[in-house]
């Protein structure tokens, strides 16, 4: 595709850019009934908008300083299912809050037996007339401590292949029964806590939670992790969010430069993986949102990982000693670079391992055959739940 934006006298920008002067400071709320969050939904969510008006878009809201509402579980991997398989009430009840980022979301799939092998799942939502009680465990559960809602995927039928024994439900995180402890990470503070185990005892859902038709959840759970895909391969480095390489960049240029040549040519190396980055992003647009994401979203994810994980390496090995210091006495400007790596080792794994990721890759876009488990006889994404084949 021409990545070339549109020029500036373009009648779509125009429309954009005399929006944003009407709204110099526009709220959540009033981002999201413009369509500006998701402007690729479909009305009134969105605005039907193709990938070049998309990219119009955003690059207008860069240049006012306008930032989207943050909640990007909520509005990239949840949203997405109930946009197309919730019910007209529960559109209504729960999509204009989450788009307005006044209430934020988390994703309960993985479990201490079920990570990789989400299909193994244990956690049992059993109905009781008009609830369902819910009993079971989820980890690595990412913003559950300030949650208002959360997707679930529990088991609802156990004497049918495990695929077809699981439902996908919204659950209020505040309902009698579900417990939240955080656990904390190398990177301390406040972001320390950002990852959780969510215990459930005899926790009742209602029965107008239940998204889509008992027993046939996976196909959703799927698509959510397609879509959590899309997300955390955009731009930003720390998954779709925080800083570019290009912000390292300018950050080097303003404090005069860097001397040492290994580090130098380090950063252009960088940059140069960003921007070859940026142009398949931009040529993969249209797949990616305007159509059923597909295995084309492990690949950014699969590539932009590993990219973030280098970026805030060499910004840490350019701060030296001060890259050590604790994060009161550090430079603001450098911050999230020092907190950025700490966190960067959590990239290839959150979302999708590497491993899983590449044998997507291997088998859906390459062609590839399949893996083989040599105990089993059965192919890895029989063995596995299917998430080897997206």
């Amino acid at each position: 595709m021409d990545v070339d934006l549109p020029p500036e006298d373009d009648p779509r920008r125009v429309e954009v850019r005399r929006w944003l002067e009407e709204h110099p400071s526009p709220s959540g709320r009033v981002l999201s009934e413009a369509g500006y969050v998701v402007p690729h939904w479909p009305e009134p969510w969105g605005m039907d908008a193709e990938p070049e008006l998309q990219l119009i878009i955003d690059d207008e809201l860069r240049r006012a300083g306008v930032r989207r509402p943050i909640n990007p579980i909520g509005i990239g991997h949840c949203g997405p299912v109930i946009l197309l398989h919730g019910n007209d009430e529960q559109k209504k009840r729960y999509l204009p809050p989450m788009l307005a980022g006044e209430d934020i979301w988390c994703q309960l799939f993985s479990e201490p037996g079920a990570g990789s092998d989400l299909a193994n799942l244990s956690t049992r939502a059993l109905r009781d007339g008009d609830v369902y009680i819910v009993n079971g465990q989820k980890i690595w559960t990412s913003l559950a401590e300030i949650a208002k809602y959360g997707i679930l995927t529990a088991r609802t039928e156990t004497d049918v292949a495990k695929h077809r024994g699981i439902s996908y439900f919204i659950i209020d995180m505040h309902a009698e029964g579900v417990e939240v402890r955080p656990i904390k990470n190398m990177q301390g503070g406040e972001r320390g806590d950002l990852f959780c185990e969510v215990f459930f005892t005899d926790v009742r859902v209602p029965t107008a939670n239940l998204i889509g038709e008992e027993n046939l959840g996976w196909g959703m759970a799927k698509l959510t992790l397609a879509n959590e895909r899309v997300s955390l391969s955009k731009g930003g480095l720390i998954w779709g969010n925080g800083p570019t390489v290009s912000d390292l960049v300018d950050l080097v240029k303003k404090n005069g430069g860097v001397d040492h040549p290994v580090l130098r040519q380090r950063l252009v190396d960088a940059f140069v993986e960003g921007e070859i980055l940026r142009y398949h992003h931009l040529r993969q647009i249209s797949a990616a949102v305007n159509k059923k994401p597909g295995p084309d979203a492990s690949l950014r994810k699969a590539l932009s990982d590993p990219h973030g994980q280098r970026v805030f390496g060499l910004a840490k090995d350019m701060l030296g000693a001060k890259g050590m210091l604790a994060k009161e006495s550090m430079d603001p400007e450098w911050e999230e670079w020092v907190t950025g790596f700490l966190f960067s080792p959590a990239l290839t794994v959150g979302g999708g391992t590497s491993q899983v990721l590449r044998n997507i890759i291997a088998e859906r876009i390459l062609g590839l055959p399949h893996d083989i488990d040599v105990e089993t006889g059965k192919t890895w994404s029989e063995t596995k739940g299917g998430l080897a084949v997206g």
